[in-house]
């Protein structure tokens, strides 16, 4: 089966206006700030990780049609069924019908505020050289590939110029199949407004993407 994302909207051509919202206000329902708490419940048991959960959702047959903590929620729910976690019969009823699955983890109310401020890095000790400089030209890959990815589509196929490095990350990719972290170094890569959108883009625009190394080749 061909894997489809459905999150990768960046550059594309959509319906209706972008309404900014106030940043103070996260939920537009109870129920949304529950579905949030309960993801990162979750997630902190080690059941999967946060490129699986990612996989999970941008893959979601109806995620264009539902908003953001609908998806979340069908994701999570989709990643419990498949380690029988949740049963169909307990997502009809609305409560636990089933003994619970054992976890590795258990993150306590008291925990909350100090993980969320700790966050979960990604940046591995350097254990080869970077293959690309600040300033060097490079292209992005272009081309389908059957598993998740973090390189935009608008972006793919591109030239464009090395603004940073970042040092070695836990490589996304890998890790959403389960492959293990296979750290790789990352990079900004900046590109030229006309590069991407041609020449009707706004004069001067420039567009940073932050790029795995395996996501990138030289150009002669």
């Amino acid at each position: 089966m061909t894997y489809t994302t459905h999150a990768d909207l960046g550059g594309r051509e959509m319906p209706g206006a972008i309404v900014p919202e106030p940043e103070a206000e996260p939920f537009h329902a109870d129920w949304e700030g529950r579905a949030h708490a309960l993801t990162l419940a979750m997630g902190a048991t080690g059941s999967w990780n946060i490129d699986a959960s990612r996989n999970a959702r941008e893959t979601l047959p109806a995620y264009a049609r539902l908003s953001y903590y609908q998806i979340w929620l069908a994701g999570l729910e989709r990643l419990m069924a498949e380690r029988s976690q949740l049963l169909p019969d307990e997502i009809a009823a609305g409560r636990m019908l089933h003994a619970p699955v054992p976890v590795r983890r258990v993150l306590h109310a008291a925990d909350v505020p100090a993980a969320l401020a700790k966050g979960s890095a990604t940046e591995r000790p350097t254990t080869a050289p970077a293959r690309f400089a600040i300033g060097q030209q490079v292209r992005t890959r272009a081309g389908h590939v059957d598993h998740h990815a973090r390189l935009p589509a608008y972006v793919q196929g591109k030239l464009g110029t090395i603004e940073a490095l970042h040092g070695m990350h836990v490589f996304a990719d890998a890790h959403a199949q389960g492959l293990g972290e296979e750290p790789q170094w990352l990079y900004t890569v900046v590109f030229d407004g006309a590069a991407l959108w041609g020449p009707e883009a706004e004069a001067g625009l420039r567009v940073s993407v932050d790029a795995w190394e395996s996501y990138l080749t030289e150009v002669e």
